[in-house]
């Protein structure tokens, strides 16, 4: 049996404290003699999901980061829109004064290029080029020679773009912000090949010549060099990196490919890390250790999928979504005790597929979902608070608003005081006997809150914003409310019990969000778009500052319930898309993780 020293060819080293971490103690081990513990170090590289386009498309166009991305062109049909990506989600950007499919790019989101590309409706190759400000695209000078399906790599004002179909092209031209020069050529003439680097020192690699090849070129600002090819012969990739790092993934050889693989300036290795959706033509950029995969066609249907790719030296606990016991009565727009705990959830009231309304209640465990205590009145759109035995649901719509409020103790509703004014589609937080009813509808938005102390409501501070449709978290006097509509649909506000004020906004808007936790650790995860009918799956964690992209629901949803921390959450409920018929008993829970981005060692014995 082969010993460490024989796999490594150096022995166990024996330390009174850990090494400095970094890739060149990547898969050491050692014994650290201070806490008597066996210790090693693991590169983690994985690729997890990233909010998706709002125009699913193939044969689009990449440049930018992983949390500036920008994306441009594709097909179907004829497409010159762009979206920009923040790391969370994708917004609408200005549109190309030609659209096309195949084009290539070069920038970042606030400064791109997009040049090459084919042309439907004159059913051409194109020599266009665009500049993009991050607002509008403008048509500058042309390339000298019209293709499409070409590399691309660099700056706005140093671009270089190589290969391409025309019918097959080894042609290699520089941009120097004004005009394009031709300069030395590929070696070997390929089409759909994909580049990374900078126009003094690029990578083009990949593509068909005319079948799949993996051929690697390396080019020094004036000539080209074959180097060490793809271990996976395949065109059409997504890319990302610079000359000496690069990465390639997905793409088409003899099948549809979710391989990822990484250079090193020498060598492709291929990483234990594969896309979830194996596809062709798809967008990508960013760097090796945090890309950015988007669109693509795993078959002849486009797709709107993002992907994030990282690899960092550290040890990660990721945070995750997974199915819990199904409720056997599905509902949407209902209460839930959103102090309660994943074990202990309850939901209420709401409406199922049809108009009708529902007052009854349901109680989870754990696992299970049993029957709970009818409330005196079915009703839909309210508010709630408090915990799985002592709940209260207030307010709502049946065919007015109503001010009525509700107390539950575990196993019967019996009323409360009245609300000082009806109001639906609003958010509560805190405890049966300290809640707050924040903001809703009621002639039109509004902004003002109330305080509840066990028996009766009285008048609290007002937003800085009438809204309704928003999520909360937190107590009666450390509230968070975040999202809704009107107005700017990713604002945050905090309430210390006297004055509300704003906080750090949500990377993306969102109304009818689920919230959790407390105001300074709070999840806002689900909803829909705030202007357009698109369902989320994407959560946030607030530390009491920014707002941070965490693990993504199985299923977008809307309309939902929930409940729990930052560390153990549920969802239920809802709609699935914008049809009552859509609305459903799942249920997700949260496993919160410790997500750090610097060097971390994994303990072995």
């Amino acid at each position: 049996m082969a010993n460490y020293s024989d796999i490594r060819g150096y022995r166990v080293k024996y330390l009174a404290s850990d090494p400095t971490l970094n890739t060149s103690t990547e898969g050491q081990v050692w014994y650290n003699s201070t806490s008597g513990t066996l210790k090693s170090l693991v590169q983690i590289k994985a690729w997890a999901s990233g909010g998706n386009l709002n125009y699913a498309r193939s044969t689009l166009a990449g440049v930018g980061t992983q949390t500036a991305g920008l994306v441009f062109g594709g097909n179907p049909p004829i497409n010159d829109s762009t979206e920009e990506y923040n790391g969370y989600a994708w917004s609408y950007g200005g549109n190309l004064n030609l659209g096309g499919v195949q084009l290539s790019g070069a920038g970042t989101q606030t400064a791109a290029l997009g040049f090459a590309r084919y042309v439907v409706p004159t059913t051409s190759a194109s020599n266009a080029t665009e500049s993009y400000n991050g607002s509008t695209w403008t048509s500058v000078n042309n390339m000298n020679t019209a293709r499409y399906g070409t590399g691309g790599a660099g700056t706005q004002t140093a671009a270089i773009c190589m290969g391409g179909y025309a019918p097959f092209s080894s042609a290699t031209e520089e941009y120097d912000g004004t005009s394009w020069t031709t300069v030395s050529s590929l070696n070997t003439a390929v089409r759909e090949n994909r580049a990374a680097g900078i126009q003094t020192a690029a990578l083009s690699f990949g593509g068909y010549s005319p079948s799949a090849t993996g051929q690697t070129e390396s080019y020094n600002g004036t000539s080209w060099a074959i180097v060490n090819s793809m271990n996976t012969a395949r065109g059409t990739v997504g890319s990302a990196g610079i000359q000496t790092s690069a990465l390639a993934f997905g793409g088409l050889g003899t099948a549809y490919s979710a391989l990822t693989e990484q250079y090193d300036g020498t060598n492709w290795t291929t990483s234990p890390a594969n896309l979830a959706i194996a596809r062709r033509y798809l967008a990508g950029c960013g760097t090796a250790s945090a890309a950015l995969a988007a669109g693509g066609e795993p078959n002849p249907v486009a797709l709107g999928a993002t992907e994030e790719y990282n690899s960092n030296i550290q040890a990660i606990t990721k945070s995750v979504w997974a199915s819990g016991g199904t409720a056997p009565i599905v509902r949407r727009i209902g209460g839930s005790a959103n102090a309660g705990t994943q074990t202990a959830a309850l939901t209420f009231a709401g409406a199922d597929t049809t108009p009708t309304k529902l007052n009854s209640s349901q109680e989870y465990d754990g696992t299970t979902w049993s029957p709970g205590g009818n409330m005196g009145t079915a009703r839909y759109y309210l508010g709630s608070a408090g915990t799985q035995t002592a709940a209260l649901g207030f307010g709502g719509y049946v065919a007015t608003n109503l001010n009525a409020t509700e107390e539950y103790n575990g196993s019967a509703w019996t009323g409360g005081g009245n609300l000082g004014t009806a109001r639906r589609s609003f958010a509560g937080c805190g405890l049966q006997t300290a809640a707050l009813a924040i903001a809703g509808f009621s002639t039109a938005a509004i902004s003002s809150t109330e305080n509840y102390n066990g028996s009766a409501w009285t008048a609290g501070a007002s937003l800085n914003n009438a809204i309704e449709a928003l999520g909360a978290a937190g107590t009666q006097t450390a509230a968070i409310s975040f999202g809704g509509t009107p107005g700017v649909t990713n604002q945050t506000e905090e309430f210390n019990g006297t004055i509300w004020s704003i906080g750090g906004s949500l990377n993306g808007g969102r109304i009818f969000a689920v919230g959790a936790g407390t105001q300074t650790a709070a999840l806002a995860f689900g909803g829909r778009g705030p202007t357009t009918p698109i369902w989320m799956n994407q959560t946030e964690q607030y530390n009491g500052t920014a707002w941070a992209s965490s693990a993504s629901l199985g299923t977008p949803v809307s309309y939902h319930g929930g409940a729990g921390n930052t560390s153990s959450a549920i969802s239920f409920n809802g709609m699935t898309s914008g049809s009552p018929s859509s609305a459903t008993g799942a249920t997700e829970e949260f496993t919160g993780g410790t997500e750090t981005t610097t060097a971390s060692t994994l303990t072995t014995s």
